[in-house]
């Protein structure tokens, strides 16, 4: 029954954790690289309006830093 219970909570738990796997890290950094034609800074997780999405800060040519959001599933910035 312990085996069964644990089954079920551990399932539980996958169904309410955000899909992270769809665009990893480095290619939400690649593609905030290609799109802003700067230097990516930092790439963390985050959540943007009930959305996965990948935070990643670039400089750009132009000596700004930029934020930029991917979204974790589609690739697509936000």
């Amino acid at each position: 029954m312990k085996t069964i219970a644990t089954l079920v909570c551990a399932a539980m738990l996958a169904c309410c954790l955000p899909a992270w796997a769809d665009v990893s890290r480095d290619d939400a950094a690649s593609m905030a690289q290609k799109a802003s034609g700067g230097r990516v800074l930092a790439v963390e997780r985050a959540e943007h309006k009930g959305a996965a999405v990948w935070r990643v800060k670039v400089l750009t040519p132009q000596g700004e830093v930029r934020v930029m959001l991917i979204d974790a599933a589609s690739g697509r910035a936000r």
